[in-house]
């Protein structure tokens, strides 16, 4: 079965033409993927994070708040 491909002006103009709680459905529906993106991209740092301490010797998760900020900062400001 083809399909239509609608442009971003003519997917708004549909979400406008539906009841309020079609709009509701909409909006929760986009809400409940952004939180999945964004867990995944926190998962990713999160990661990311603790391969580049154990790199350095470095236990992420015996760090303090502040010697975590330190270190981030100091990865900031390195060359290359």
């Amino acid at each position: 079965m083809p399909t239509s491909q609608l442009t971003n002006e003519q997917a708004v103009q549909i979400i406008k033409q539906l009841s309020p709680q079609g709009k509701r459905a909409i909006l929760v529906a986009l809400a409940e993927e952004h939180e999945k993106q964004r867990e995944a991209l926190l998962e990713y740092g999160d990661q990311r994070i603790r391969n580049i301490c154990a790199q350095r010797g470095i236990d992420w998760t015996s760090l303090t708040d502040e010697e975590r900020e330190q270190f981030i900062d100091k990865l900031l400001h390195e060359d290359g």
